[in-house]
């Protein structure tokens, strides 16, 4: 009976951990992608409409990619801190520091009535907005993988990432509700696009006491106990594991490139320009079926993993969306809708592939007592070299040549070099990944570590995790 109450215990408790990554991470990417899909719809005419049409659209998509610039800024700080003092406590800083400034952005004055300063503190806002997001998925990532069981990690840190599209389908369905039946036309321009940043507040109150409901990871827990804490984490990070930190970016430039086509404003903006000639509401909408697409694949990808392995599911997803990029554009180009919510479904397949299986390939990636400082930096590096300046690039290479083959060349560029970097890596599914077990993690997570790997521990739960083969 003792046993049974553990169990029961600890799957109540997976399920907290569960719940609690997946608000939260959703809170934090609606308030995110609510930012880029105004960018894209009317921030060009609200707060940069002196420079004229194009330069202003510009503009808005740099203000969207600025906030990445300051992620690594996030991640070390939360890196450093949630190697040191926890995850949990990180998390929730993070998350009402995203929601503070999204609510703030609600409230600002456009350039019309305060001129220059309008800008200026849109872009303050975001830039916190950056901050908060550095910090946030590393955290997220590590207390979904880090409670789960060995055998279902990949299911488990499938939970924060749901909340990227999750947060992407509120975003949008909001912003859709807004302009098709609250605040259609020019009542959106006037006051309907500042409700949905001014609502969250209300999401940020409920992720905030799901996430303080919840224990710590047991990794930093035993962690603690030991008082095996790195004195700098991230000085040990870029000193003997840099080129993990390298890799693990590179991995996600592929999935964060073409991602942010549709999630930072090019696409609905390109959708609805007058080379498409489809209307906002439609475009919202089909953006909603998008996220909901990159959910479920997102889902499956995090269940595949834990079947055939992080790498190989990476390996497919790429291979998919080298295939389907420029089937993407060629059925956007046709200006239908049907062929729109086509290319973005096939598209967001591939998005999910290799996005649901990264918290748990991250975290089996690095050593336990600077896990947090790598999975952040990486994630956040990964972010500008792909999708920081995605939309803008897109945009200034339309405006520089006319039409979409350029830009599907760019992302079918960025998804090869991912490709490349995760079939560098070797499958670590099953490691243990406690602190106890740091010299196996130490060694054997790329093909070009010859060192000879420790023989299989055992894993939190009592399993043996499956064998690393020795490099040869």
């Amino acid at each position: 009976m003792t046993v049974t109450a553990t169990r029961h215990s600890d799957r109540a408790n997976q399920r907290r951990v569960a719940a609690a990554t997946l608000v939260g991470t959703t809170v934090e990417w609606y308030d995110f992608f609510i930012y880029a899909t105004m960018a894209g719809l009317v921030f060009s005419r609200l707060f940069f409409e002196p420079a004229g049409e194009s330069i202003g659209l510009l503009l808005a998509f740099a203000s969207v990619g600025i906030s990445f610039l300051f992620r690594p800024l996030g991640a070390f700080l939360a890196g450093h801190y949630g190697d040191k003092v926890g995850r949990r406590a990180i998390l929730v800083v993070t998350l009402v520091l995203m929601g503070g400034a999204t609510t703030l952005i609600g409230l600002l004055p456009t350039y019309e009535s305060a001129g220059v300063i309008a800008p200026v503190l849109l872009i303050l806002l975001r830039i916190l907005q950056g901050v908060s997001a550095g910090g946030e998925w590393g955290g997220a990532a590590l207390m979904a993988v880090e409670h789960a069981p060995a055998g279902r990690r990949g299911l488990a840190g499938s939970m924060p990432q749901l909340g990227v599209p999750l947060g992407l389908l509120l975003a949008t369905a909001v912003t859709a509700l807004m302009t098709g039946v609250i605040s259609p036309g020019e009542q959106f321009l006037e006051w309907g696009w500042r409700v949905p940043f001014i609502a969250s507040i209300v999401l940020i109150a409920v992720g905030y006491f799901v996430r303080i409901a919840v224990d710590e990871s047991p990794v930093f827990q035993e962690i603690a106990a030991k008082k095996e804490q790195a004195s700098v984490p991230i000085v040990e990070l870029f000193r003997n594991y840099w080129h993990l930190v390298v890799i693990a970016a590179l991995i996600f430039v592929g999935n964060n490139a073409v991602g942010y086509m549709s999630t930072g404003g090019f696409i609905p903006a390109y959708a609805t320009s007058d080379a498409v000639g489809l209307s906002r509401t439609d475009v919202l909408v089909a953006m909603t079926f998008a996220a909901t697409v990159w959910l479920f694949s997102t889902l499956g990808a995090g269940i595949l993993s834990d079947r055939i392995g992080r790498r190989l599911t990476y390996q497919i997803g790429y291979v998919w969306l080298i295939l389907t990029v420029w089937p993407l554009f060629l059925l956007i180009d046709s200006g239908s809708l049907v062929n729109l919510y086509l290319g973005l479904g096939l598209i967001c397949i591939g998005t999910g592939l290799t996005y649901g299986p990264q918290a748990s390939l991250y975290s089996e990636l690095f050593p336990a007592s600077i896990r947090f400082s790598g999975v952040s930096i990486s994630y956040a590096i990964g972010a500008i070299l792909g999708g920081a300046f995605a939309p803008m690039i897109a945009q200034a290479l339309l405006d520089a040549t006319g039409g979409t083959p350029a830009i599907a060349v760019y992302l079918i560029g960025m998804c090869a070099v991912a490709l490349a970097a995760v079939s560098l890596t070797r499958n670590r599914s099953g490691i243990d990944l406690s602190i106890s077990n740091q010299a196996e993690q130490e060694v054997g997570s790329t093909v070009f570590d010859k060192r000879p790997v420790p023989a299989p521990s055992r894993t939190p739960d009592g399993a043996v995790g499956p064998e690393v083969p020795t490099p040869r």
